[in-house]
C-alpha cells in the first residue's frame, strides 16, 4: 500500500488514491464542490487542501461540520494525521463559552466548528474571516435557504478577496434549482463527482450487493388503511366545497395549498381561511396515520394515536386534533385500532433477515427507520428475540421520547466499534457524515423518497470488505413509491451533474504524480548563504538543474523569492538552539518574519523528542511560538534529500506565479559596531554567531583573528580543524587568484 505524503502530514498515515489526488489539485485551484459516496474519502481531500492553502497563504483555515459530534471527529482525525502542533488546532462549538471561543479563534490554525457558532460570533462582529485562507463546508446539500452555511460564505466573499471554498458532500440534491442554489450560496465555480462506477474508484471499493425484499400488508391493516382514507376524503370533498381547487390527494399538494392558505391569511385573515388551514392539518394529520400503518405497523400508529389524543384534550391542544377526536368515524377507526394486537410483516422479515446473517458471520448491521418510534419498536423487538441491538437516535427530546446526549451517541458508536452488540437501529442520525464503522449489512425498514438520504445510508456499507444492502418495501404502498422517487432523483442528479462538470470529450488527464528529475533545468534560481554551502541540501539542488547564488544572508538559509525565505535546521541544531542563547532561536525567526512575507522553517532529521534532555512540553511550546506567534509555517524532513526536494518545489512555485524578483541583499538591521565585527567574523565558512563572539573575545580583533596561526586559533572554543583552515585559507587568499565556488565543486 503507498500513502500520500505532505510537509505537513505524519508518515504512512493516509493511504494514497488516485482520485483523491486529483480532486483535491483541483480543489488547490479554484473553489470547489466534492461529491462522493459515504465513505470514499471526502475528508480527506478537504484536508488535503486545506494543508496547501495553510502552506501557500498562511492565516488560518475553517472546517464547518452540522453536529457537534461530527465536529468533534473531524477534529480528532486532524489532530491524529497532522505535524501540526495540537494547540493550533482547535475545536468550537457553542457549548464552549465566548471567552475561550474567541482565544482559541485567535490562537489556532486550523479550526473545526459548528456554523451556528461562526455565524452568531460573525453576526456581532467578534471574529473576522479576513485572515481565512480557505473553508470547507461539510455536508454542502446544507447550504440552502437560511442555514448557516449561506450567511457565512456571504460574509467570507465580503471580507476576503482570495475567498476560497470547499464543498463536501455525498449528494447535492436531484433538482437542477437546488445544485445552482448551493453552488451559488457557498461561491462554487466547478463540480467534482465520483461514484461507485468510476474506473479510478473502482479500485478502492468493495462489491455492494443489493436486496429488494418485497412484503403482503396483511388483511386487518389493510382494511384500517381503507377506513382511515375514508376520513381523508370526507375532509378533501370539504375542502373542495370551500372553494379549494384540489386535483388528487397528494402530500405534496396538500402542503403547497397549505402555504397559500397562509400567505393569504398574513395578507386577509378571516374565519373561512382559518376554517380551512385547520382541515389542511387535519388531512395532513391523517395522511400521516396512514403511511405509519402501511410502512411501520400497528404498534407505531398505536403511539401516533396516543399523542393525537393527548393534544386533543390538553387545553393548549390544536384545533385539528380536537375536530379528529370529536369525528364518529375516526374514533370508530382508532377502536378499532387498540383492539388489533397484528404486527407488520417486515418486522418479522427483519428479524430474519438479520438471523441469517448473524449466523453467517456478520460481525455489525445497522437497521435504518424514518421514525423514533419504529427505532424503539424494533430495537425492542430484536431484544426480545434475543438479538444485541440498540438504539442510536438525535440529541433532542420530542414527542416524549428522550433523545441521547452527545456523550451517550458516541459511547454506543465505541461499543458497536468494538462488538459489544451487533445491531445499530438508527434514525437519519446516523446517516450524515458521523464515524459509524463500516458495516457488514445496511437494511433500509422502508424506502426514503430523498436520493441524498439513500446514498447516504447505502455508503455505509462496502467499504473495508463486500457489503450488503436489504430494503424492506411493502407491495402496493407508498414505500414502493418512494423507492422509485428516490431511483429517478439519483438518476437526474448524477445526470445533472455531469452536465455541469462540461467535461471535455477526449481531453487527456494530465499526470498527478511527476518526478522532480522532469523539472530538471527549468532556469530557477535560489539564493543560498554561505555557511549552507557543506550542506547536503545545496548538492542536491544543484543535482535538479538549480541555479545556485551564494550569498551572505543577513537572515535565513535559502532565499526562494522576493517573498520566501528558508530557514533550515537540522534536529540537533535545532533543540541546540532552544537551549543556547548565543543562538537565540526566537530572535533568528523574528527576524526571519520582519524579513519576509513568507518565511519557512524547515526541520531535518529524526524524531524531536528523546534526543536530549529538553522536556517535550518546551518542545512543543517552541513549534507552538514559532507557528502561532510569529506565524512561521513549519515543515518537517527526514533528510537533506527531502528538504532540496521541498526547498525545489517551492522555489518552483514561486516562479510559476512570477514572483521571481529574488533579492540579492535582504534587509538589514542596523547594528552597532561589535554587532557588525560579529557578522563579519560569523561570514566565515563554519563560523556561527556564538564561535565569531569566542574568536574576538579571545583575539581583540578581525586583524588579529586573521593573522593568527591554526594553532593559536584551535585554542578558541568552537574552532576545530576544518574552521581553522577555513579561516587561514580565505584570510591569505588573494581576490580573483581562486574562485571559492570552483574550489568546493
Amino acid at each position: 500500500m503507498s500513502y500520500y505524503n505532505h510537509p505537513l502530514l505524519k508518515k504512512d498515515v493516509i493511504e494514497y488514491r488516485e482520485y483523491q489526488v486529483r480532486i483535491a489539485r483541483k480543489g488547490i485551484e479554484k473553489s470547489l464542490l466534492v461529491v462522493l459516496p459515504t465513505g470514499l474519502g471526502k475528508t480527506v481531500i478537504a484536508l488535503i487542501v486545506m494543508l496547501e492553502k495553510l502552506l501557500e497563504s498562511g492565516g488560518k483555515v475553517l472546517m464547518l461540520a452540522p453536529t457537534r459530534p461530527l465536529v468533534e471527529q473531524h477534529y480528532e482525525f486532524i489532530k491524529s494525521v497532522t505535524l501540526l502542533h495540537p494547540r493550533s488546532i482547535a475545536m468550537i462549538t457553542g457549548n464552549i463559552e465566548k471567552k475561550k471561543r474567541l482565544e482559541l479563534w485567535r490562537r489556532a490554525s486550523v479550526i473545526i466548528a459548528t456554523p451556528q457558532t461562526i455565524e452568531n460570533d460573525l453576526v456581532t462582529n467578534e471574529i473576522s474571516l479576513r485572515d481565512v485562507s480557505c473553508i470547507v463546508f461539510d455536508e454542502a446539500h446544507r447550504a440552502v435557504g437560511e442555514y448557516s452555511y449561506v450567511y457565512i460564505a456571504r460574509r467570507y466573499r465580503e471580507e476576503n478577496p482570495h475567498a476560497h471554498v470547499i464543498g463536501i458532500t455525498a449528494s447535492p440534491g436531484s433538482s437542477k434549482e437546488r445544485i445552482e442554489e448551493i453552488c451559488g450560496n457557498l461561491g462554487i465555480e466547478e463540480i467534482e463527482i465520483r461514484t461507485e462506477y468510476d474506473d479510478d474508484v473502482l479500485p478502492y471499493i468493495y462489491p455492494v450487493e443489493f436486496e429488494w425484499i418485497h412484503v403482503e400488508v396483511p388483511v386487518e391493516i389493510r382494511g384500517l388503511k381503507e377506513e382511515l382514507e375514508k376520513v381523508v376524503d370526507d375532509r378533501l370533498n370539504k375542502l373542495r366545497e370551500m372553494g379549494v381547487k384540489i386535483k388528487g390527494n397528494s402530500k405534496k399538494e396538500i402542503l403547497e395549498i397549505q402555504a397559500k392558505i397562509r400567505e393569504l391569511i398574513k395578507e386577509s385573515p378571516n374565519r373561512q381561511l382559518y376554517e380551512i388551514a385547520s382541515i389542511q392539518a387535519e388531512v395532513l394529520k391523517l395522511k400521516h396515520a396512514v403511511e405509519l400503518i402501511e410502512t411501520q405497523g400497528l404498534e407505531a400508529l398505536k403511539k401516533y394515536f396516543e399523542r393525537l389524543k393527548k393534544e386533543a384534550y390538553s387545553r393548549g391542544g390544536s384545533k385539528a386534533s380536537k375536530r379528529l377526536f370529536s369525528d364518529p368515524k375516526f374514533l370508530e377507526v382508532l377502536k378499532r385500532v387498540e383492539g388489533l394486537e397484528t404486527k407488520h410483516p417486515k418486522l418479522e422479515k427483519l428479524v430474519e433477515v438479520i438471523q441469517e446473517a448473524l449466523d453467517e458471520g456478520t460481525e455489525r448491521i445497522i437497521v435504518f427507520a424514518n421514525f423514533r418510534d419504529s427505532v424503539e419498536m424494533i430495537t425492542s423487538h430484536l431484544k426480545e428475540r434475543g438479538i444485541k441491538a440498540e438504539r442510536f437516535i438525535g440529541q433532542s427530546s420530542r414527542n416524549g421520547v428522550k433523545g441521547l446526549s452527545q456523550k451517550e451517541q458516541v459511547e454506543i458508536i465505541r461499543r458497536f466499534k468494538e462488538g459489544v452488540f451487533n445491531v445499530l437501529v438508527a434514525t437519519s442520525v446516523a446517516e450524515e457524515g458521523i464515524d459509524i464503522p463500516s458495516t457488514d449489512l445496511v437494511i433500509f425498514y422502508e424506502p426514503v423518497p430523498s436520493e441524498i438520504r439513500s446514498i447516504q445510508r447505502r455508503g455505509r456499507t462496502g467499504r473495508d470488505t463486500y457489503g450488503r444492502v436489504v430494503m424492506l418495501i411493502t407491495k402496493d404502498t407508498r414505500d414502493e413509491i418512494y423507492y422509485w422517487i428516490s431511483r429517478r432523483k439519483e438518476k437526474i442528479m448524477k445526470r445533472m451533474m455531469r452536465r455541469k462538470l462540461k467535461r471535455e470529450e477526449g481531453k487527456e488527464v494530465e499526470s498527478d504524480q511527476k518526478r522532480l528529475e522532469d523539472f530538471k533545468n527549468t532556469s530557477i534560481k535560489i539564493i543560498v548563504d554561505h555557511r549552507e554551502l557543506r550542506s547536503g541540501v545545496v548538492k542536491e539542488l544543484k543535482d535538479f538543474g538549480v541555479e545556485i547564488d551564494v550569498e551572505v544572508l543577513n537572515v535565513g538559509d535559502y532565499q526562494l523569492s522576493s517573498r520566501v525565505c528558508v530557514e533550515r535546521k537540522t534536529v540537533e541544531d535545532f533543540l541546540a538552539s532552544l537551549i543556547d542563547t548565543e543562538r537565540n532561536l526566537f530572535r533568528q525567526i523574528e527576524e526571519l518574519s520582519k524579513n519576509y512575507e513568507r518565511p519557512v522553517l524547515i526541520i531535518e532529521g529524526g524524531n524531536l523528542f528523546g534526543v536530549r534532555n529538553i522536556h517535550p512540553h518546551a518542545i512543543m511550546g517552541a513549534l507552538a511560538s514559532i507557528s502561532v506567534d510569529f506565524r512561521v509555517p513549519i515543515l518537517f524532513t527526514k533528510d537533506s534529500r527531502e528538504s532540496a526536494e521541498l526547498i525545489f518545489l517551492i522555489a518552483k512555485r514561486e516562479m510559476e506565479e512570477g514572483i521571481r524578483n529574488i533579492k540579492f541583499h535582504t534587509k538589514k538591521t542596523s547594528k552597532n559596531d561589535r554587532e557588525m565585527l560579529e557578522y563579519i567574523v560569523s561570514s566565515f565558512p563554519g563560523v556561527g554567531v556564538s564561535t565569531a563572539k569566542a574568536l574576538l573575545n579571545h583575539f581583540g580583533s578581525i586583524k588579529n583573528i586573521v593573522n593568527a596561526d591554526k594553532k593559536e586559533l584551535l585554542r578558541v572554543k568552537g574552532v576545530g580543524e576544518v574552521t581553522a583552515e577555513t579561516i587561514k585559507k580565505y584570510g591569505e587568499m588573494e581576490y580573483g587568484k581562486r574562485s571559492f565556488i570552483k574550489d568546493l565543486d
